[in-house]
């Protein structure tokens, strides 16, 4: 690699990295123009071009990508998504089979990138099926995406929320635990443990939670309010066994 390609390359990764698309195109395109043979130059030109809208420059960016790298994982991602965007949903369904029964047969082989990449694939479509209370096949999402980035915290409490939402009260605890012991200062475990808790009628383990939510975020407005609802219905609870019968 000459030294001009070199320094190319590299201000032009560094503008991609800070999402200056603009100056950084400009570099990598001189790249292109004098040696059109580095993947990773096509891919991050198809993203510069599908973030402006430019849809058809992207999806021959991404292929000549993949020309160079058939195995360039997240380039075949973004051809997938450009293929979509362009109505061709038979080839982003092609490229997305391809990818996923490379991920499934091999999840560890893939590099860290991808591999979220594709679980937030998985969750967003988990997403939309919970969406529509579709929670066996949102269960599966979640848990596909989990399968292959098992510390994405926010997933977990994610399939946790879909598990309550089924009744499953248990498994919910489960995966809120889980995330909580993986990431400790990751709030939303904590809240939605608590809340499924006190569905569980462990009013003082929920109000453990919560008090332990306020103490690494004090004006957290979800642990406040369940603290208030939970002392509200304590005195209500207290005024009501004080009241009185009414006289015969």
């Amino acid at each position: 690699m000459s030294d001009r390609v070199e320094q190319l390359i590299t201000i032009g990764r560094e503008h991609y990295q800070a999402r200056e698309y603009e100056r950084a195109e400009k570099y990598l395109a001189e790249v292109v123009e004098m040696r059109p043979t580095f993947p990773d130059v096509f891919n991050m030109l198809g993203v510069i071009y599908h973030s402006q809208g430019r849809f058809s420059d992207a999806e021959e960016a991404f292929e000549n990508a993949l020309r160079l790298n058939p195995n360039y994982t997240e380039a075949a991602l973004n051809l997938s998504v450009t293929y979509n965007d362009r109505g061709k949903y038979d080839k982003a369904r092609e490229i997305y089979s391809r990818v996923m029964s490379v991920s499934y047969d091999q999840p560890r082989s893939l590099d860290p990138f991808a591999r979220g990449k594709i679980a937030n694939m998985h969750a967003d479509i988990g997403e939309v099926y919970s969406g529509f209370g579709l929670h066996d096949e949102a269960v599966r999402e979640y848990s596909r995406a989990l399968d292959l980035c098992p510390d994405f915290v926010d997933l977990r409490v994610r399939l946790g929320n879909v598990y309550r939402d089924m009744g499953l009260f248990n498994a919910a605890v489960a995966e809120f635990e889980h995330a909580k012991r993986l990431k400790p200062e990751y709030l939303p475990a904590r809240i939605y443990l608590g809340v499924t808790m006190f569905s569980l009628g462990r009013r003082d383990d929920a109000i453990r939670e919560w008090q332990d939510v306020l103490a690494h975020d004090p004006e957290n407005k979800n642990a406040r309010l369940y603290l208030k609802m939970v002392k509200d219905e304590h005195v209500q609870a207290g005024s009501a066994l004080a009241k009185p019968e009414p006289a015969s």
